[in-house]
């Protein structure tokens, strides 16, 4: 059991220097971009919330911070804004056919019409670099947090499960400890909080649902992993989240409850990887006799 531990469990201290400054970071992230969705877009360039999307490389920024306005864009002909904005907007797929979809859209935008040299237009720059400066503390807290386990076999495997980046990952080993010392993947749920329970007096019985009495770190880790994983490729989660919703996608009930179903999935399955040192295998069943699944076997459940 030692030789799978952290040593003294390191990694898990460190992380605890880590992760406060993550969420930090990620939570000034989030208020900046309310910001500028709630009163910069909506007065300069209301159209260009379209392209905010949940990638993490904030091209959108760097774009509004060359070009504020639509005026900005459509002061040069297509071909030239095109040119100019080539860089600006990073890697992207079909970047051709979006620069062209942005300049039309800024041709036919309902922005104020703001001079470039106002200081209106100033201060929305400074908010722009403001949030570049947020994204570059979140990456160089991602590249510390990938050196603190180094290649510590149970931070390898947990970044395997879809959802779960080096933060993630850290944020399982420094909140958890050793998931090892739990006998079922029932106990480790209960001590996320993530799991069921109703509220009961009398006659009265509540609403079942998730009871939020354990660790608030753990449980918002793998709340967040579930989010990331449903956006990804194809993955057992994301056919999870689908069938749950398949009936009726816009019930923001049922949407709930999906989403809560996903992150106790994650929790299991990295439960699973670390409790079996075994790797994450996508849409790989391996059912047991009498319809249950053993642990080992659990890390490669669709299901």
């Amino acid at each position: 059991m030692a030789a799978h531990r952290p040593d003294s469990f390191r990694e898990a201290a460190a992380g605890h220097s880590t992760l406060p400054a993550n969420e930090i970071v990620s939570k000034a992230k989030t208020e900046l971009w309310h910001r500028i969705q709630t009163h910069y877009l909506p007065l300069y360039f209301p159209e260009a919330e379209r392209y905010k999307n949940r990638s993490r490389s904030g091209w959108l920024l760097n774009f509004l911070k060359e070009f504020p306005t639509p005026a900005s864009i459509t002061c040069h002909s297509k071909t030239e804004f095109t040119s100019r904005a080539w860089n600006v907007v990073g890697r992207k797929v079909s970047k051709e056919r979006l620069l062209a979809d942005i300049y039309d859209t800024a041709r036919e935008s309902i922005g104020l019409p703001v001079a470039l040299d106002s200081k209106a237009i100033s201060m929305f720059r400074m908010v722009l670099e403001e949030g570049l400066s947020l994204i570059r503390q979140r990456d160089e807290i991602e590249r510390q947090a990938i050196e603190l386990p180094g290649e510590h076999p149970d931070f390898i495997r947990l970044q395997q499960i879809p959802g779960i980046g080096p933060i993630n990952a850290l944020t399982i080993l420094a909140e958890a400890g050793d998931l090892r010392r739990f006998r079922h993947h029932r106990q480790f749920l209960k001590f996320c909080g993530m799991n069921l329970s109703t509220q009961q007096s009398g006659s009265f019985r509540g609403q079942t649902k998730l009871s939020k009495y354990g660790n608030a770190r753990l449980r918002r880790a793998f709340w967040m992993a579930g989010q990331i994983a449903i956006m990804q490729r194809e993955n057992s989660f994301k056919d999870k989240f689908n069938r749950y919703v398949r009936n009726d996608r816009h019930n923001k009930n049922l949407r709930r409850k999906a989403y809560s179903a996903v992150a106790a999935k994650v929790a299991r399955i990295a439960y699973a990887v670390i409790k079996s040192n075994s790797d994450y295998r996508p849409f790989h069943e391996a059912a047991m006799p009498g319809g249950r699944t053993s642990l080992c076997r659990a890390v490669e459940a669709h299901k």
